[in-house]
């Protein structure tokens, strides 16, 4: 085999199990660097070195260290939307209780990652920002799922849940900085809003009824 048929292979090692356990360990690290400390604070040598890696190596995976960011910030959405859709085997009801507890459990957990996901990111970065979109999507869904049985539901019921779930974010927000309210109470206080627009959503097209539980919420 010459030297150029030798070279053809080594891309496809990306793709091995090796290659994308080493990525996703270098993620993990990463989750954990930039909890503690701002992007723009450390540098790639700084990540290179706390992790104990050759910078080439994360260049490799990720290209940039911005590239290396947002796969961490998807990876954190990742961990996020999977706590907070889940639960599909409950009862309605509970679903939407676990729902919300699980957002603000990782919320509670994962602050310097949720901050990057809500906010937008290091100055406002617009493919944050996108991604920031796809959660609010993804918890949607979730909600219109508990309350109607359909993720998918017409533009006066989302933009009813898009409003609560913006609400949602600013109070979480303010709660990871001042935890003010033990989390139960929290979690409680966001589904009587939650029950709420739920009400306002059957006042203004009765087709969405509000389920039992939000009349009593």
């Amino acid at each position: 085999m010459n030297h150029s048929q030798r070279h053809v292979g080594r891309p496809q090692a990306r793709g091995t199990d090796r290659s994308l356990a080493r990525r996703a360990e270098l993620i993990a690290i990463g989750r954990k660097l930039f909890a503690d400390t701002s992007y723009d604070t450390l540098s790639m040598d700084d990540i290179a070195k706390q992790a104990h890696v050759a910078k080439g190596l994360i260049y490799y995976y990720f290209k940039s260290k911005r590239g290396y960011y947002l796969a961490i910030i998807e990876d954190s959405v990742a961990d996020l939307i999977s706590r907070a859709a889940g639960g599909l085997e409950l009862p309605p009801e509970e679903r939407v209780h676990r729902t919300i507890d699980s957002y603000l459990c990782y919320a509670e957990q994962h602050q310097a990652a949720y901050r990057a996901i809500i906010t937008g990111g290091v100055g406002f970065d617009a493919e944050v920002l996108a991604i920031r979109d796809g959660v609010r999507e993804a918890i949607i869904e979730t909600i219109a799922e508990g309350a109607y049985g359909r993720r998918k539901v017409t533009p006066l019921p989302r933009m009813a849940l898009l409003g609560w779930l913006c609400s949602v974010e600013g109070a979480t927000l303010d709660w990871i900085d001042h935890q003010a309210l033990p989390r139960d109470v929290m979690r409680a206080l966001l589904v009587k809003m939650l029950g709420g627009a739920l009400r306002a959503i059957e006042d203004l097209d009765p087709s969405y009824p509000a389920p039992q539980a939000a009349r009593r919420a």
